[in-house]
């Protein structure tokens, strides 16, 4: 299935584009959308806690993605 990605910030420099089309397994989840993120881009890797949002909040790791849902990679944010 083919997901379309949103990336923001840091994640947005690490894969190079703002927008990214990305294909899974039909029974991706969050978790699984994640690890195939880091094992085709290991930089994300080393960022501390980048979550992601489906539909407009945050989403656990065991969500199941559709090709209708809207996936945004956020970074991590800091304070100060």
């Amino acid at each position: 299935m083919s997901l379309n990605l949103k990336l923001f910030g840091i994640t947005k420099d690490v894969i190079g584009t703002k927008e990214l089309e990305y294909n899974v397994s039909s029974a991706a989840s969050v978790s699984s959308l994640k690890q195939k993120l880091i094992e085709e881009f290991p930089e994300l890797d080393s960022l501390r806690s980048p979550a992601i949002a489906v539909n407009g909040e945050y989403a656990s790791q065991d969500l199941p993605l559709t090709e209708q849902d809207e996936i945004v990679l956020i970074p991590p944010v800091s304070s100060g």
